[in-house]
């Protein structure tokens, strides 16, 4: 009768063990399913990508707007909402048939592999990687402008600013869902709630007190965008500064297929739990979108 000898043990490498401490330890797949969310903590772990898009989405609208348009451009930019409110609705049809339809991970590329073809495939994949690396690129540069616009002294650190939330959304996630996915439910809970209470506020003001007029004035206001002073709607109106518009403000609905590449981290039953999920941020999308407008 033989014995089996006993198997060498690896020293962990330097890498390793600095890996061990701030990242934890590893998770092997069985103990994954400790790591999937409640719906409450699913929705604020997955949906920021989507609902911070409305604190810079309708404002780009009026970026493209005003210098073609004038003053029209606050005509304008509800239609255009309302187009975008449009697509989005268009949009979260298609998602809440895909979350049920493949309750794994890999969204819109999943759903080409299966239906189109490898090829077809990789366009879908490379749009969503595209996505992702410009939504890393404009969000922390939009969040860090409206930081400094309210602290203007910290407009110097703009890019330290920028690189370090940059390097906490990436520390957070490395970490694992369960760590990352509360410390996102927090700042995407409090976003939701500053931005319905600046709407309400503004609505409230608006129907009892009316709002307050300011003297347009750009060569003293920094950072003021030159418009023109007459009939914007006749002035510059083309179809093609309205499509760029409508272009710059479809930012806001970045981030909305970011449930249906995620399906796996949701509890059982994963399809249902996530299409809920994909509802509630949808109605949270639009109501802010509609309201900043």
């Amino acid at each position: 009768m033989t014995t089996s000898a006993p198997r060498p043990r690896i020293s962990p490498s330097f890498s390793d063990v600095c890996k061990r401490v701030l990242l934890g330890k590893p998770l092997i797949t069985e103990q994954l399913e400790s790591e999937s969310l409640p719906n409450a903590v699913a929705l604020g772990a997955i949906s920021p990508d989507a609902i911070s898009s409305t604190a810079y989405g309708p404002e780009q609208i009026m970026v493209e707007l005003l210098p073609h348009t004038g003053m029209a451009a606050f005509v304008l930019v509800l239609p255009i909402t309302g187009a975008i409110l449009l697509v989005l609705i268009l949009v979260t049809l298609s998602y809440r048939q895909v979350v049920m339809a493949y309750a794994r991970a890999g969204g819109s590329y999943l759903v080409a592999r299966e239906n189109f073809g490898p090829r077809v495939a990789q366009v879908a994949a490379a749009a969503l990687l595209i996505d992702y690396v410009v939504t890393v690129a404009v969000q922390p540069a939009a969040g860090t402008l409206a930081v400094v616009s309210a602290i203007p002294q910290l407009r110097p650190y703009s890019l330290e600013i920028t690189v370090t939330a940059v390097a906490l959304i990436c520390y957070a996630n490395l970490r694992g869902l369960r760590h990352a996915g509360r410390i996102f439910a927090v700042t995407t809970y409090s976003f939701v709630i500053m931005m319905t209470a600046m709407i309400t506020t503004g609505f409230v003001r608006e129907v009892i007190w009316g709002l307050p007029t300011y003297a347009y004035d750009p060569e003293h206001l920094p950072g003021a965008v030159v418009v023109h002073q007459d009939n914007g709607l006749v002035m510059g109106a083309t179809v093609i500064v309205l499509l760029r518009a409508f272009a710059h403000g479809g930012t806001s609905l970045t981030g909305v297929e970011a449930i249906s590449n995620s399906v796996n981290l949701f509890r059982k039953p994963q399809g249902p739990n996530a299409r809920r999920v994909l509802t509630v941020m949808v109605w949270i999308l639009g109501f802010l979108l509609a309201g900043v407008a």
